[in-house]
C-alpha cells in the first residue's frame, strides 16, 4: 500500500503543533483582557479560542495516529482518525456556541457596564494577525494535503477572523456609548460558530460513510484509463477517501484475445497512471473481457 510522502508528514506534524500553540496564546491573553473588561463579545471569543485549543490538541493526536501506516489489524491503515477528530471537534464548537448564546442572552436581560475597551481591541487586533498567519499556514497544507482535520481547524479559525472583527465593533459601540450591542454582536459570533460545526460535522461524516471522490477527479481517473489504446471501457468504479489516502477500484475491459500476462501488464500500466494523477492512491483493478 502507498504511504503518505514524508513532505506532507511533516507539514500535518507542524501545523497541528502551530495550531495548538496559537490556541494557547490566545487563551492566555483573552482571558486576562475578559477579567479586565467585562465584555460578554470578549467571552465569545475566550471560549472560541478555548474550544479551538481543545480541537487542536484532537487535531495533534489523530493526525498522527492517521499517518501510522497501515498493520495487520489496520488494513487500510489509520486514517479515518482525521474525521474522527473533525467530529470531535463539530461537538465541541456546537458546545462552546450553546453556552454563548445562553450567556449573550443573559447579559441582555441583565446589562453590565464594559470597561478598558482600548485595552480589549488591542488584544484583539493582535489575536487577527496571530490567526491571520495561522490560516496562511494552513491553507497551504490544505493544498499540499487535502487533510479534513486541517481544513476542519482552518474553518474555525476562519471564523475566529469575523468573530474577532465584531468583538472590536461591539467594544468600538461601548466606547460610543452603546454596550447593549455587545451581547448582541456575540450572539452573532455564536450563530457563525453553529454554522461552522456543521459544516465540519458534515465534511467528516462524508468521509466516514465513504463517500465517492470528488467528481472531477473521477472523470480523470475515467480519461486515464480510456486513454490506453488497449482499454475498450471502464465500469465499476469506486472511489473513497481515509485520511492522507484514497481508494480506487475499477473493472478495465479489454480484448478477450489478449493473454493473461498482456492483460496484466496493461493493468499495471494504468495503475501507475492513476497513481501519478492521484498522489497517495491505493488502486485496485480487475480486468474483464471486452463484451462488444
Amino acid at each position: 500500500m502507498p504511504h503518505v510522502t514524508a513532505k506532507n508528514a511533516t507539514l500535518l506534524k507542524r501545523v497541528t503543533l502551530a495550531s495548538t500553540l496559537t490556541a494557547v496564546v490566545l487563551i492566555a491573553l483573552k482571558l486576562v483582557t475578559w477579567l479586565w473588561t467585562g465584555s460578554v463579545s470578549m467571552l465569545a471569543s475566550l471560549v472560541d479560542s478555548a474550544m479551538d485549543a481543545i480541537a487542536s490538541l484532537i487535531n495533534l493526536l489523530a493526525v498522527r495516529y492517521s499517518l501510522v501506516p497501515a498493520d495487520d489489524d489496520h488494513r487500510f491503515g489509520h486514517g479515518k482518525a482525521e474525521s474522527l477528530a473533525g467530529l470531535a471537534q463539530a461537538a465541541f464548537i456546537t458546545g462552546s456556541a450553546v453556552f454563548l448564546l445562553l450567556h449573550a442572552i443573559d447579559r441582555i436581560l441583565h446589562p453590565l457596564p464594559v470597561q478598558r475597551t482600548t485595552l480589549g481591541i488591542a488584544v484583539i487586533v493582535f489575536s487577527l494577525a496571530l490567526t491571520l498567519a495561522l490560516l496562511y499556514y494552513q491553507r497551504y497544507v490544505i493544498r499540499h494535503t487535502g487533510s479534513v482535520a486541517i481544513r476542519a481547524d482552518a474553518l474555525h479559525y476562519a471564523t475566529d477572523v469575523f468573530s474577532n472583527l465584531g468583538v472590536i465593533a461591539a467594544l468600538l459601540l461601548a466606547q460610543l456609548g452603546f454596550p447593549v450591542f455587545d451581547p448582541i454582536f456575540a450572539i452573532a459570533i455564536a450563530g457563525y460558530i453553529l454554522f461552522g460545526a456543521w459544516r465540519i460535522g458534515r465534511d467528516s461524516l462524508d468521509h466516514l460513510m465513504d463517500r465517492e471522490l470528488d467528481g472531477a477527479v473521477r472523470e480523470q481517473i475515467k480519461r486515464l484509463a480510456l486513454a490506453h489504446e488497449a482499454v475498450r471501457g471502464v465500469h465499476e468504479l469506486r472511489t473513497r477517501r481515509s485520511g492522507q489516502m484514497s481508494f480506487i477500484q475499477l473493472h478495465l475491459e479489454m480484448d478477450p484475445l489478449l493473454t493473461l500476462a498482456e492483460a496484466h501488464a496493461i493493468g499495471d500500466t494504468v495503475e501507475a497512471e492513476i497513481r501519478a494523477a492521484v498522489p497517495a492512491a491505493d488502486v485496485i483493478i480487475h480486468q474483464d473481457p471486452w463484451p462488444g
